[in-house]
């Protein structure tokens, strides 16, 4: 097996990556407020590590990304206040909701505050993943969140992110922050043709 990839440290999008059946199967407002290790999220109370839980995969790859060339880990709550102020993510100011990620503004926001060289990818199918990769550092790739389940079909495409750190043959090697177990948490390798069921054929390249 040839395979081209970086080492890069995993983060889930909820703190407590052993949460993650419970989250996925009860809901994240029910099971992260249970989480004992919500603060280190950055959030200021546990009811905002809740609200904003399912919301974080996009920082959770940028933190991993982050820590991959840094050697620091910032919080994801600290990284998802920052990327509002770009418009990387809207709040309603009477309901609370929040829509997002946004890829513009985050590839303004990464470059305003971090100095990373991002572009916005569309219109693409996974057989043109290994290309981008070849040019790209990382791709934060947008998938069907039941990738977690590689042998499930997805009901629809898009609306997730993972983060995709590097080619194995013919697949794609990425993590998950929300993936269920460790094996669909870091690391996790699927085809090409296979991960094309969930990619919706757009996401965001972080360039050398």
């Amino acid at each position: 097996m040839i395979c081209r990839s970086k080492s890069v440290p995993y983060f889930s999008q909820w703190e407590s990556r052993e949460l993650a059946p419970a989250v996925i199967a009860e809901g994240p407002t029910a099971t992260l407020r249970h989480d004992p290790r919500w603060a280190s999220s950055g959030a200021h109370s546990v009811e905002e590590y809740a609200a904003w839980a399912w919301h974080l995969c996009g920082m959770a790859c940028l933190k991993m990304i982050l820590a991959a060339r840094t050697g620091r880990v910032t919080p994801t709550l600290e990284l998802a206040r920052v990327c509002v102020k770009y418009g990387g993510y809207t709040v309603d100011p009477v309901s609370a909701e929040i829509k997002g990620l946004i890829y513009a503004p985050f590839v303004r926001f990464v470059r305003a505050e971090f100095g990373l060289q991002a572009e916005v990818i569309t219109h693409i199918s996974a057989r043109a993943i290994p290309a981008l990769i070849a040019r790209a550092d990382y791709f934060i790739a947008s998938v069907h969140s039941s990738i977690r389940w590689p042998e499930r079909t997805p009901p629809a495409k898009g609306g997730h992110l993972v983060l995709v750190i590097g080619i194995c043959d013919d697949a794609v090697l990425f993590h998950n922050p929300s993936g269920h177990d460790p094996r669909s948490q870091e690391y996790a390798t699927m085809s090409l043709q296979r991960f094309d069921d969930f990619f919706a054929g757009r996401g965001i390249a972080i360039l050398p």
